[in-house]
């Protein structure tokens, strides 16, 4: 319903319930949940924010991220069963969201346990899952990207498949690996490439 929200930071709370940020526009503050990053990386002034409305039963709210990759990864992740909104927000404070996709790629279920609330099997649950998701959507036809590079192709292969799933289009992804595989040598993962890649697609 809603790709983003763009006005003025009008105010930040921080309580038990979570960190929330309030953005005016068009006369309406719009109340948002935030991972406590964005929070602490919010200034004041004009502010664009991703969203996610969530629709529960008993309440309607509303959950922001200041950059479209975690919003992204945000919405693939309370895909999985047993991951909630809360425990999504609570895995992109605790990891980045190329870690995130890294960890799926390399099946690496371990490293999650280290957010607050992740166990074991439930860490499992998400790599199996998340890795069905990023890494078996197919492409009409493959994304060209320019021959003239050291770094691994499988990891390129990899890198894009992701960035699709993720939802951007053909051309964002091919100018954005293009320039990223540029900036890293051979040794370069995918977890490297999609961490350059949305960095260039966030600017």
């Amino acid at each position: 319903m809603y790709d983003y929200i763009k006005g003025l930071l009008t105010n930040k709370t921080n309580s038990t319930k979570g960190t929330f940020l309030t953005v005016e526009t068009g006369g309406i503050g719009y109340l948002l949940e935030v991972t406590t990053r964005d929070y602490a990386n919010a200034n004041e002034g004009e502010i664009k924010v991703y969203t996610v409305l969530l629709h529960r039963e008993d309440k309607m709210s509303l959950c922001g991220f200041l950059k479209r990759e975690d919003r992204d990864i945000f919405n693939i992740l309370t895909s999985v069963s047993g991951v909630g909104s809360k425990m999504a927000l609570t895995l992109l404070d605790e990891f980045e969201s190329s870690e995130l996709i890294g960890f799926v790629i390399d099946g690496d279920h371990k490293e999650l346990t280290r957010a607050k609330g992740v166990g074991p099997k439930l860490a499992q649950k998400i790599i199996l899952e998340l890795k069905d998701k990023l890494m078996n959507y197919q492409t009409k036809e493959p994304i060209k990207v320019s021959s003239i590079t050291p770094v691994n192709n499988q990891a390129i292969e990899d890198a894009q498949t992701v960035l699709v799933s993720l939802g951007y289009e053909r051309k964002e992804i091919q100018d954005s690996i293009t320039k990223a595989v540029t900036k890293l040598d051979k040794t370069a993962s995918a977890e490297d490439i999609l961490k350059e890649s949305l960095r260039l697609l966030s600017v």
